[in-house]
């Protein structure tokens, strides 16, 4: 895949395991990914003081790790956003028109991440984009764009990180169309930053004042922290951009394809859905309720992400030689577990290729190794958006299946298609038939 340099595939859980929970004294995980992007940042020492979570290493990542994951990965911070996650949901759901005949039925994939743009949005920075609007809806409007740079981004990582990497040299074509897509995130994430710094400083003057404030989004927990500089906040700010908007919105629509082939899921999740929201118009969505009351809607979204991973696993650069396999792997190595396909064997799991909820349900539960479903990663360098993500996605299945009825309009089976992330290889086609308030 890269000229010089091997690359070993992992799909034994216990291989697997002895990568990811290697605690070699002193040296932080480390993988070889999104070179590109790491190259672009470094030569804009103005706008960045790092290369950003996703491609540094070492050092430099845990010392913005470990400060940025304080917002984004606390449980009770995430349960701060639910109100507005639950309202902007529901301003979603109430757009939502039936679609019963066949030449009504649109890809509902732009919906979907333009709804995860709006909530990165409204619980980052405080701002509402109104991207569903008819003004949003055109090409040239700020969320289309984003949408659209945030994607080509993400399809050149791995033209760019495998092969000769002639970008190196001199700009190559997928070099091109990267830059050219980050220039605009980093431009938005930049007014982003801008904007909030200006309301940050308002705020502090009325603290002196005696006034006290809450905090309304991630971005203004992080201008309190003296660790980190705007420098550090614009990257995360495109990285949040970068990495949030389509790797939920395309779970979401794998999810949506099972439940429209699995009738008697979508039923039972519709009664769950129905107990937390029994008038889905006035009736909120509660912290506790969906912690203890929502454990169908988990099982259907672990499911989803056992057979539809957002990434085919996970890579680290071995920090020590090790066995695996029975071989004798050398330091430095690039490895990649291959969760994706040990998911989908009879050895692991029972009739492996059926949507199956019930299997991570109390009562039903198989015996499942930890180190198979790892959608989002693990240790130190899991998703520091996972709680976020995963909240997102239940509120909206939750009101969703409250409020429709879901019917497939497209072709079966639908497969995978990777451009880094693993996306569907065809429109989200759905039939939606309102249900009784």
């Amino acid at each position: 895949m890269v000229p010089g340099q091997d690359i070993v595939w992992l799909y034994d859980p216990n291989d697997i395991a002895a990568v990811l929970n290697d605690k070699t004294p002193g040296i932080y995980p480390m993988r070889r990914s999104h070179l590109a992007l790491a190259k672009y940042r470094r030569d804009r020492p103005d706008v960045y003081r790092t290369a950003g979570l996703l491609p540094s290493n070492g050092i430099e990542w845990w010392k913005i790790r470990s400060e940025l994951q304080k917002g984004l990965s606390s449980p009770q911070s995430v349960r701060n956003f639910l109100p507005l996650t639950d309202k902007v949901t529901q301003e979603f759901i109430y757009r939502l028109k039936p679609n019963e005949k066949d030449d009504d039925v649109a890809d509902f994939m732009p919906a979907i991440s333009r709804l995860s743009l709006e909530l990165i949005c409204l619980v980052a920075f405080d701002v509402r984009l109104d991207s569903f609007s008819d003004e949003q809806m055109l090409p040239n409007s700020v969320s289309s764009r984003l949408i659209e740079a945030a994607e080509v981004t993400n399809q050149n990582i791995l033209p760019t990180d495998q092969g000769f990497q002639l970008w190196k040299l001199f700009e190559t074509p997928s070099y091109r169309k990267l830059r050219e897509s980050q220039q605009f995130m980093e431009k938005t994430a930049v007014e982003l930053v801008s904007q909030k710094q200006r309301y940050f400083d308002d705020e502090r003057q009325k603290m002196a004042c005696g006034r006290q404030t809450r905090s309304r989004s991630l971005l203004e927990e992080y201008l309190k922290n003296p660790n980190l500089e705007l420098s550090d906040l614009t990257g995360m700010a495109a990285d949040l951009l970068l990495a949030g908007v389509h790797t939920t919105a395309y779970t979401t629509g794998f999810i949506l394809y099972h439940l429209c082939l699995n009738p008697d899921v979508q039923s039972k999740l519709f009664r769950e859905a129905e107990k937390l929201l029994p008038d889905p118009w006035t009736n909120s969505i509660e912290a506790a309720a969906l912690n203890s009351e929502a454990s169908y809607c988990r099982a259907v979204l672990k499911e989803t992400l056992r057979l539809n991973p957002i990434s085919v696993g996970v890579g680290r650069i071995l920090n020590k030689d090790s066995i695996l396999g029975g071989f004798h792997v050398p330091k430095g190595t690039v490895v990649v577990t291959q969760n994706l396909i040990s998911c989908r064997q009879e050895r692991y799991f029972n009739n492996a290729a059926q949507f199956f909820p019930d299997r991570w349900m109390r009562g039903t539960k198989e015996p499942v190794n930890p180190y198979l479903v790892l959608p989002f990663g693990h240790g130190m360098r899991a998703c520091i958006a996972r709680r976020m993500a995963e909240q997102n996605m239940l509120v909206f299945l939750l009101r969703l299946i409250r409020s429709f009825e879901l019917e497939w309009a497209g072709s079966v089976p639908m497969d995978i298609e990777t451009k880094l992330i693993n996306q569907p290889d065809q429109p989200i086609k759905i039939r939606f038939r309102a249900r009784a308030p």
